[in-house]
């Protein structure tokens, strides 16, 4: 079969994703590659970014079981701005060989957004676009943020019942985050936490 790469945030795991996911699922493997940024071997992690690596893990195998592999190979290392100007960078090519290390045989690549898929197509990564959907992560996130805040909001209804479970186990990481300043920087089109940019 051929292998699905699908490379996301999934800062949570939203409905949209998880629909994704499965009909993506019907027809090949499927690889989720979470992004993760690291000083050395730590996580950096924001309010645009909230929940580690594990924690979106565990919110993945909470929804599809071992159905899918949850790679970690979609890393980015500091300094970030290595990574630029893409195609130029040797970091960005390195970042390339790393999401496709374990990959054996066919894949493609998925997104949702056009100009993710042509940046994909420019590092052949064999992009295969899809239609966007309505619900995004950054929406679902703010409903938390107000909701920590005290603000009513139904956020909840926007990820898996099992992921809504893990958020609320997590719920401290939310309350951290709620009133503090997003500190993450936008290079062209792609959020970078400011902390280990340069």
């Amino acid at each position: 079969m051929t292998i699905a790469i699908y490379l996301a945030h999934l800062n949570p795991v939203t409905n949209a994703h998880a629909e994704i996911i499965k009909e993506l699922a019907k027809e090949d493997n499927v690889v989720v590659m979470p992004v993760r940024f690291l000083i050395g071997s730590t996580e950096i992690n924001s309010k645009s970014f909230p929940f580690t690596f594990n924690v979106r893990k565990e919110m993945l195998e909470s929804v599809f079981g071992d159905s899918i592999i949850i790679s970690a190979n979609y890393t980015f290392h500091a300094p970030f701005k290595r990574y630029f100007p893409p195609l130029v960078s040797k970091g960005s090519w390195e970042l390339r060989k790393e999401i496709l290390s374990e990959i054996k045989g066919e894949y493609y690549t998925y997104t949702g957004d056009k100009a993710e898929g042509l940046m994909l197509k420019l590092y052949r990564l064999k992009p295969k676009i899809g239609q966007r959907k309505k619900l995004s992560a950054t929406s679902v996130k703010n409903e938390m943020y107000e909701s920590a805040t005290g603000e009513k909001s139904d956020w909840d209804k926007h990820v898996p019942k099992s992921v809504a479970e893990i958020i609320n186990k997590n719920w401290n990481i939310i309350e951290g985050f709620a009133s503090t300043e997003d500190k993450t920087m936008r290079v062209l089109g792609m959020k970078f936490p400011r902390e280990g940019y340069s």
